[in-house]
């Protein structure tokens, strides 16, 4: 990976994490488009590199959300008791991902992760935008109806941790989950964006966490990632990730507000049909061939 590579990856990876249009989609196109997935050892590698450089997503959101994220620490100290409520709905809406997450993982990457899966997801996604946002966003946007995150109950915010489950499987978009699930349990667009952003917190540091701790500990003899990539790569994919990121989450919630879903579906059909043709003509692949 040369550091140009890194930059587009992070540029990629911080544009689409917050957007519901799946950024696993994103980077299997952008890497297969550069190359990086032409042995099974890239392409693992380059899977690694993805995820740790949520960790720039991750930043932008602490810096833009660090007032919801100070207030939740005021009430796990038992100082503030909307942050304890907001806090206490995060982990509801956490642990249903964080405890399937450490069963499935393995079994989703092996048997999902293959481009029949992605491709019709990506589609399926954007038509259930389209759908919600004209059934439910729409008149709710319009007429400037819905709760605040502030008005959440756990057992609403447990229904969209159960929605993010969803997006375990490749192509699916957790941003999107979380916010339509968000908007199905009364919140306003905007409000569910930012409940997504927050649960983002502990799910993509959760993931982050976890994929440094594999390739720190990989014992098949394989080079890790930074042995692969370089520590110079992966943290200018991080760097330039959280300034992307910040920008993509600033101009989310304004654009929620005033044009809702709909767009974001139709852009997830067009992407699925470049994706489609990418792997026929054989620019990307879910499974690289062995060296």
């Amino acid at each position: 990976m040369e550091l140009w590579h890194a930059i587009v990856l992070g540029l990629v990876e911080g544009i689409t994490e917050y957007l519901p249009v799946s950024s696993t989609g994103h980077l299997i196109l952008a890497s297969g488009l550069m190359g990086l997935n032409d042995t099974p050892e890239s392409a693992s590698a380059a899977n690694a590199f993805n995820i740790v450089i949520q960790g720039g997503a991750i930043l932008a959101v602490l810096g833009l959300y660090r007032q919801r994220v100070w207030q939740m620490l005021k009430g796990l100290a038992g100082r503030e008791a909307d942050g304890l409520r907001l806090a206490i709905n995060i982990l509801v809406a956490f642990l249903p991902a964080a405890a399937l997450g450490l069963a499935f993982a393995e079994l989703i990457d092996r048997f999902l992760f293959n481009a029949p899966v992605v491709l019709t997801l990506l589609a399926l996604g954007g038509v259930y935008m389209i759908v919600l946002d004209r059934a439910l966003v729409a008149p709710r946007r319009k007429a400037d109806r819905g709760k605040t995150i502030d008005e959440l109950r756990p057992m609403q915010a447990l229904i969209i941790g159960l929605m993010q489950c969803v997006a375990m499987v490749p192509g699916t978009s957790r941003s999107m989950m979380t916010i339509t699930g968000g908007v199905i349990v009364g919140l306003k667009p905007k409000d569910a964006a930012e409940f997504s952003f927050l649960l983002g917190l502990p799910t993509l540091g959760g993931a982050c966490v976890y994929t440094l701790f594999k390739d720190f500990t990989n014992n098949d003899g394989a080079a890790s990632m930074f042995e692969q990539f370089g520590w110079l790569n992966i943290v200018a994919g991080i760097v330039v990730s959280a300034l992307a990121a910040a920008l993509a989450v600033k101009w989310l919630v304004g654009f929620l507000n005033k044009h809702g879903l709909e767009l974001f579906g139709w852009y997830r059909i067009v992407l699925a049909a470049v994706l489609l043709i990418a792997v026929l003509f054989g620019l990307v692949s879910f499974t690289p061939e062995q060296a």
